[in-house]
This record gives C-alpha cells, sequence and structure tokens, in this order.
C-alpha cells in the first residue's frame, strides 16, 4: 500500500534533534512518506546554536515546486522561516499546501533566537492550524503566557487572526490549550520528567500533520499527536546524548 506523502518545510538541525530531521523522523514512525524543503541551515548541538544561514527564498520556492510537481503532498508542516519573503511566497501558495500545520518557530530549546516574530507574520492569518509553545504565543500576542488561563486567552486571540485552529503547547507542563471551530478546551496528560525535550515541538507539529494526512480531524489529530510526543519523550528519557537537553526517541 502506498503511503501518504507529507511535506515538512523547515530548518536544518546539524545536532538531529529538531527541524527538518525531528520531522522526518516522526514522519517514518507514523507509518507515512516524508519529504522536505530546507529553510535555513543552522549549526546546532544539544548546547545550543552557534549560526544560522538562511535559504535565498528562490530556493525554497525551488524545492517546493520540485516536490509538488511530482509527489500527491496530503499534508504539510511548515516549522523555522528563514526570512518574511519565505512566508509570504508561502502564503501565495497556500492552494497548494493542503492540511497546513504550522509551527512558529521562534527560539530553540536552549534559548537561541531562531527568528522574529514579523517573519511569520504573514502565515499567522492563513487557514492553517497554528501550534507555538507558550513563549512562542507570549511573543506573538504580547502578553504573558505561563498560566492555562493565559494560554487559553492566547489561544483566542491568535484565533482570532484567522487560522483554522490554534493549539497553546504546554511543553514540561503537558497542558496544551486547543482552539478550534470557536470552542476551546483544556488538554491535560501526565508530565514526563526528562531532560531530553529538544524538538518536541518540532515533532508535534509534525505528528499533527500525519494524523490530517491520514483523514483525522483537528482535535483527534492533536491528541494522537499529544500521545506520541509523550510516548517519544518517555522513549528517551534515559538516552544520554550531548552535553545539554537531548533529543527524543522518536521510534519508541
Amino acid at each position: 500500500m502506498t503511503p501518504p506523502v507529507v511535506l515538512t518545510i523547515a530548518g536544518s538541525d546539524s545536532g538531529g534533534g529538531a527541524g527538518i530531521q525531528a520531522d522526518l523522523k516522526t514522519f517514518a514512525a507514523l507509518g507515512v512518506y516524508g519529504t522536505s524543503v530546507v529553510t535555513a541551515i543552522t549549526a546546532q548541538n544539544t548546547l545550543g546554536v552557534t549560526a544560522i544561514h538562511p535559504v535565498p527564498v528562490e530556493i525554497v520556492a525551488a524545492q517546493l515546486d520540485a516536490v509538488l510537481a511530482d509527489f500527491p503532498v496530503a499534508a504539510v508542516k511548515v516549522g523555522m522561516i528563514g526570512d518574511r519573503a519565505v512566508a509570504e511566497m508561502l502564503v501565495e501558495r497556500g492552494a497548494q499546501l493542503p492540511n497546513l500545520v504550522v509551527d512558529p518557530v521562534l527560539v530553540a530549546t536552549s534559548g537561541a533566537r531562531l527568528a522574529a516574530a514579523a517573519f511569520v507574520a504573514p502565515l499567522l492569518a492563513y487557514k492553517s492550524i497554528l501550534t507555538p509553545n507558550r513563549q512562542e504565543a507570549a511573543a506573538l500576542t504580547g502578553s504573558p503566557c505561563e498560566t492555562a488561563e493565559e494560554m487559553i486567552s492566547a489561544a483566542v486571540r491568535l484565533a482570532a487572526g484567522g487560522p483554522r485552529a490554534v493549539v497553546v503547547t504546554g511543553s514540561e507542563l503537558a497542558v496544551d490549550v486547543l482552539h478550534c471551530d470557536g470552542e476551546t478546551s483544556v488538554l491535560r496528560g501526565e508530565p514526563v520528567e526528562t531532560t531530553n525535550n529538544h524538538g518536541s515541538g518540532c515533532t508535534f507539529s509534525s505528528a499533527v500533520a500525519v494524523r490530517l494526512a491520514l483523514g483525522d480531524d483537528v482535535r483527534s489529530a492533536v491528541l494522537a499527536a499529544k500521545k506520541y510526543v509523550a510516548a517519544a519523550l518517555a522513549g528517551g528519557r534515559s538516552w544520554r546524548l550531548g552535553a545539554g537537553p537531548g533529543p527524543l526517541n522518536h521510534f519508541a
């Protein structure tokens, strides 16, 4: 049986824990065929990001054209954006990007700033599933986003801008807030005690895209992705890879 095709448009993580690398691992683990468009090259490991080289928008567009011309893409995940021109190009081609999931990657797990909020601004109003973490939601709304109540407020405010749905992820709290079809839900899970959480946001958004490609509705896709990330965190918590926050076990 031919698997569904899912596309990731994101930055490369030389440490393999986040970005394109985490996305493709997630796709493979969940049984779909992964394709990719690289928006930026980063030099990073578990300790941090030491260099970032954005890919010119013309090359990003050429990669996208090559994939779409030959593969029946069923869902698309967008992660790190190299510059605003890339976001604008993606909005222009939105009709070619089904089941779009946008993870507005602004800051790495290590704390390194990967993009300004202005870079992703053109994508915020697009009819996508928006999946910021608490820190990114705070940056995008200009308001604190630490408590469940503040996460709810951020999700509602972001949803008012036009996305199909918004999921504000609580990361280590295992509390996520979903706003979809005018309704807001607080999704609670069991926290996983681990320092190996590098790439958890990338993995979550990729898993949502996979489940959408397989036919899930938004809420079911989000719940399935939440469960998958928890298993990946638990599966990698005993790993000792690098001196900083380590990666997840995507194949746990």
